[in-house]
């Protein structure tokens, strides 16, 4: 049985090609425009002037919101990260928000050098309205506390800032589709311009999705790249490294990597 998107969610998966680099639509068989125009119908001869009628009035249609064009404006205007909460908790065009009981905005210290970006918030995150609770989050504070960097530390050189790609848990935790990435994107991208780290910690591989436009973290950690002109570094996720605990020995070497970029840095 084929599965049928709405216009929102095509849209959306539009956008988030054109982002990717798509730059032309091909179909599956060629269209010959010259049989096109040969077969279009002839236009009747205007009718005489007796038996024309007046045509109706044309009623304007409201024009439909378009997600990612509201959500660009929303994220444009906020000047402040409480103002970016805000915005981000009045924009009613995700079903995500409509499942969820909690926005799951960040967590840690404003201004840290260190901006972490996870996934989508899981049943816990979704309770506290907080990123990265539970074991995966203790295991996160464990590895970042091992390089002298906490979420609750008031001082911005040590400190922790975390949010998430996804504000609001997708049910049954399934992974977020592209076109909910592609619509919340705009209010990532200003959470980082307004954080403004130093470096960026990508964790996992919908973080990458999100602003990189790749996924395969295992291929992708451990490799620096460059996140609105600040470098970022791709990392496996804490939950993936609780369920394969051989690769904390990378882990451990990519926390080195940030401990050193961060000294360069300063």
């Amino acid at each position: 049985m084929e599965t049928q998107i709405d216009y929102w969610q095509a849209h959306a998966l539009l956008e988030w090609q054109i982002e990717l680099g798509a730059t032309e639509a091909i179909a599956e068989t060629p269209v010959n425009r010259y049989e096109v125009a040969a077969a279009a119908p002839t236009p009747a001869p205007d009718a005489p002037a007796a038996a024309r009628r007046p045509a109706p009035p044309v009623v304007a249609a409201a024009k439909e919101v378009e997600p990612v064009e509201a959500a660009m404006a929303l994220a444009k205007s906020a000047t402040s990260l409480e103002a970016l909460r805000d915005a981000m908790a009045s924009f009613d065009l995700c079903d995500l928000k409509r499942g969820a009981r909690n926005l799951v905005f960040s967590d840690g210290t404003p201004k840290a050098r260190v901006m972490i970006i996870g996934e989508a918030p899981g049943r816990e995150e979704d309770q506290q309205g907080k990123p990265f609770v539970g074991r995966s989050g203790q295991l996160l504070d464990k590895m970042f506390a091992a390089i002298g960097l906490d979420r609750t530390s008031p001082d911005s050189e040590h400190a922790l800032y975390i949010t998430n790609p996804i504000p609001w848990r997708p049910p049954e935790n399934r992974d977020p589709t592209p076109a909910e990435i592609a619509m919340l994107k705009p209010f990532l991208i200003r959470h980082i311009e307004l954080a403004d780290p130093d470096v960026i910690v990508l964790m996992g591989n919908w973080a990458c999705t999100a602003l990189l436009g790749r996924a395969g973290i295992t291929r992708l950690r451990g490799t620096w790249q460059t996140v609105l002109g600040k470098p970022a570094m791709p990392m496996t996720h804490p939950a993936y490294l609780l369920r394969t605990p051989v690769a904390k020995r990378e882990a451990w070497a990519d926390l080195l990597d940030i401990q050193a970029r961060l000294r360069t840095l300063t």
